[in-house]
């Protein structure tokens, strides 16, 4: 898209997945981080329309975690600047809006289908738009960025079926539980969280095995929605009883639930939680440990922020939780989560 334009900047969440950093400089474009409103995954209004301007490119919006972003408002303020709206619905494929999937209200979006999103062919996603004059640029677009690389396609192939063979608890815990704790151990949050990326992005073209694993997953999306809609509502019955704590969903829209998202009163409780149950088998994580500004390795990229920047952003970062809402997750589970949760809110209060 920007190859037709002499725009260079643009805007996303200053909380959201580092690769969306590393992406913008892929492309050469300058990137800028807004605030959220408080306690939201949301932008703020105003400093959004702050940042944007006849420089403006695009803006991106996150549905972060399967929570349905507010497309609208980043529409009328992107578009007020003539600057595209590109949906990174890349961990909400299957959420709605008004029985339309998400992705359609803006100009441009793209699901994951990577590793961890429940239906994946290891590396790649869906890249979609409901503008027709958009079509054909997008598609060349790929086609030059992202090339057939056999060799690449042979290691995602292999890994796929790595990841085929350990999908299950057992097997998972030995090529994933390893090294987190490993991670843990050395206090590194950041590799722990999954966070920290090459900065030189291996772009390839998936292969027609790969594209067949993906359209046969996406056979099993149906089922695979309810499931997990299922999970959360029993983590909602469990959670929404505790004190002090907010479990995040949706204002509009109907989302979906690869994890559930818990706002803590601060990040000492939040962390006091972690410390206990992260890498012990009970799906405990972070979505992403900073806000982008945060991240040393990211410093060449992202602009930085001064240390009284951002509050909504920041906080948020600190206190947030993501819960696995895995099929595997039992009852039994859910019991000793919440019942962490409770212990570390009630020491909080006696203080």
């Amino acid at each position: 898209m920007h190859q037709d334009s002499e725009r260079r900047v643009v805007v996303v969440p200053a909380y959201t997945c580092p690769l969306v950093a590393l992406a913008v400089a892929h492309c050469g474009l300058e990137l800028r981080v807004c605030e959220l409103l408080p306690d939201s995954l949301d932008m703020d209004p105003a400093h959004l329309s702050q940042l944007c301007d006849a420089n403006t490119l695009a803006v991106i919006p996150t549905h972060l975690a399967g929570r349905i972003a507010d497309v609208p408002t980043a529409c009328r303020i992107a578009h007020a600047f003539d600057a595209w709206v590109i949906e990174d619905a890349a961990q909400a494929l299957g959420a709605t809006v008004e029985g339309r999937s998400v992705g359609l209200q803006g100009d441009v979006a793209f699901f994951s289908l990577a590793v961890g999103k429940g239906l994946t062919m290891f590396e790649g996603g869906v890249l979609f738009t409901a503008h027709d004059a958009l079509r054909a640029p997008l598609h060349n677009a790929a086609s030059t960025e992202a090339p057939a690389r056999i060799g690449w396609e042979l290691r995602r192939s292999v890994e796929l079926l790595g990841y085929a063979a350990l999908y299950r608890p057992a097997g998972l815990r030995l090529a994933y539980g390893r090294p987190l704790r490993r991670d843990l151990a050395r206090h590194d949050w950041i590799a722990a969280a999954g966070d920290e990326f090459d900065l030189d992005i291996p772009l390839h073209r998936p292969g027609a095995w790969r594209q067949s694993v993906a359209r046969r997953a996406l056979m099993r999306l149906p089922g695979f929605l309810v499931q997990t809609a299922q999970g959360a509502a029993r983590w909602r019955a469990c959670l929404q009883n505790i004190a002090g704590l907010t479990c995040m969903g949706d204002a509009a829209g109907q989302g979906v639930w690869p994890v559930m998202l818990v706002l803590l009163p601060d990040q000492t409780v939040r962390d006091a939680v972690l410390n206990r149950l992260w890498g012990s088998g009970y799906g405990l994580s972070l979505p992403f440990v900073h806000t982008l500004p945060d991240y040393a390795y990211l410093r060449a990229v992202v602009p930085a922020a001064e240390s009284d920047a951002l509050p909504n952003a920041r906080a948020l970062a600190g206190r947030l939780l993501a819960i696995g809402n895995s099929p595997w997750v039992t009852d039994a589970d859910r019991t000793v989560v919440c019942e962490v949760l409770k212990e570390a809110l009630a020491a909080a209060v006696r203080g």
